[in-house]
C-alpha cells in the first residue's frame, strides 16, 4: 500500500494540466483558493487552451463562462493563467484583458518557483 501510495503522490500533480508549458521561474508564494479554478493555459507559440482542449481567442469569454456556471459566477471562479515562458507578451496580455473584460475579476498568473541562489 505504501508503493501504490508513493506512485499515486507522484504521478497526481501531473495530471491536473495536460499541455506541455514552460513556466517563467519566480519568487512568488502559491496561491491559495476555495473554489476549483479555471484553467487557462498559452503555449509557445500563442495558442490558447482551457483545460486540455484548444480554443480560439473569440471563444475564450464563452467558453470560459460555460465552465464557470454563467456570466453571473464568472466574479466567484479563479481563473489561473500558465503561460509558457517563451509565449508572446501580446498573447498573454490579450488573454489577461479578455478575461478581465468578461468579468472575471481572480485572474492569477502562474509560475514555477526559481531555484534558490
Amino acid at each position: 500500500m505504501l508503493v501504490l501510495l508513493i506512485i499515486f503522490m507522484i504521478s497526481a500533480p501531473l495530471l491536473t494540466v495536460g499541455v506541455p508549458v514552460e513556466l517563467p521561474k519566480t519568487e512568488a508564494s502559491a496561491v491559495e483558493t476555495k473554489s476549483e479554478p479555471l484553467s487557462v493555459s498559452i503555449d509557445q507559440q500563442g495558442a490558447i487552451f482551457v483545460g486540455d482542449s484548444e480554443t480560439a481567442f473569440d471563444q475564450l469569454s464563452a467558453r470560459l463562462q460555460t465552465e464557470a456556471g454563467g456570466a453571473d459566477k464568472a466574479a466567484e471562479r479563479p481563473v489561473f493563467v500558465r503561460a509558457d515562458g517563451r509565449a508572446p507578451y501580446q498573447a498573454v496580455a490579450r488573454v489577461m484583458a479578455r478575461l478581465s473584460a468578461s468579468g472575471f475579476t481572480k485572474l492569477n498568473l502562474i509560475t514555477d518557483t526559481a531555484p534558490e541562489a
